[in-house]
């Protein structure tokens, strides 16, 4: 199996700070730019999986990467650069401690809870009489919590406001910006052969501004589906053919995993590992009109490290 990048312990010059997400691990320099590493790992149930996926990182890194710049007319994000395959620069903002997720469909945790006889999520009433992976009447947000460690709440833009998680204003423009990128992001899809079911974005502060920051459209914090043959299915009642990483999810449920206490990840075969490696790559074409170019996977680290230095030493 190829090599993968799942973890990383870099120095480079003016670094202030490191941070190590599920998936990113994001170094400060001086205060003011972020070097953000897409690692291969993987994570669900906001747990991460022990083995890496080859070439998550690079694929991810390069879908956000297309799509910050392609709707950089419409939100202003934090990208500078694209330094290496598996590594942005930009900004660094003050993020805002709410993930703004919007759905044009009722599919994943949302069914599942609709399943069960919620009718209203984050304070958004949902029709009745609906089936798994029907289009709302129009997208819906229903925001989360951003947690350091564990997970994510559901949370209404009443109480985000009320507890002091954001502003009204910084809330409506979050707001405005996620119905503003999810509509871009769906035309997209659409030109591809693809629906863009669900999504998520993130925000943080610049200058006082709202800034769109992290990554955008990829698998990780999306959920497509082909469009030839939805229609078909929906009315069958069969399950749609995605682009996304919830087949992952469904592979952990079918083997007793919800990230739940006491639970056992399975075992990650390498063939299982390359199957999810496969899917990320086709998605990455499929959504960018590109043949996936896999970088050398060889001194994974000392590539990075070379490419960032040139790159900041540039910024400076």
């Amino acid at each position: 199996m190829a090599t993968t990048l799942v973890n990383t312990d870099f120095h480079f010059p003016g670094q202030t700070a490191v941070y190590h997400g599920k998936v990113r691990d994001v170094y400060t320099i001086n205060d003011d730019l972020l070097v953000m590493v897409a690692t291969d790992r993987i994570s669900a149930f906001d747990v991460i999986l022990p083995k890496g996926i080859p070439y998550k990182g690079q694929a991810l890194n390069q879908i956000a990467a297309s799509f910050l710049d392609a709707t950089a007319d419409i939100v202003p994000n934090w990208k500078i650069a694209v330094p290496d395959p598996m590594v942005t620069v930009g900004y660094r903002c003050e993020g805002l401690r709410l993930e703004m997720i919007i759905r044009g469909y009722l599919a994943g945790s949302a069914w599942r809870d609709y399943k069960n006889g919620m009718r209203e999520i984050c304070g958004v009433k949902l029709p009745e009489g609906m089936v798994e992976n029907q289009a709302f009447p129009e997208p819906i947000i229903t925001p989360t919590t951003k947690a350091d460690a564990g997970h994510d709440e559901n949370i209404s833009r009443e109480e985000a406001i009320a507890q002091g998680i954001v502003t009204e204003e910084q809330f409506d423009t979050m707001a405005a910006y996620t119905r503003a990128l999810f509509k871009r992001g769906s035309e997209m899809a659409a030109e591809k052969g693809l629906i863009l079911v669900d999504t998520k974005y993130e925000f943080g502060l610049r200058e006082g501004k709202v800034i769109l920051i992290d990554e955008i459209h990829t698998p990780d914090s999306s959920r497509y589906f082909y469009a030839e043959g939805y229609e078909e299915r929906l009315a069958k009642g069969e399950p749609q053919r995605q682009l996304s990483k919830e087949f992952v999810r469904e592979w952990l449920m079918a083997n007793g995993f919800m990230g739940k206490e006491g639970q056992q990840v399975p075992e990650m075969t390498d063939a299982f590992c390359e199957e999810v490696s496969e899917r990320y790559i086709e998605l990455y074409e499929h959504i960018t009109g590109k043949k996936f170019e896999k970088a050398p996977e060889a001194h994974l680290e000392d590539r990075i490290a070379k490419n960032v230095l040139d790159c900041l030493t540039n910024l400076q």
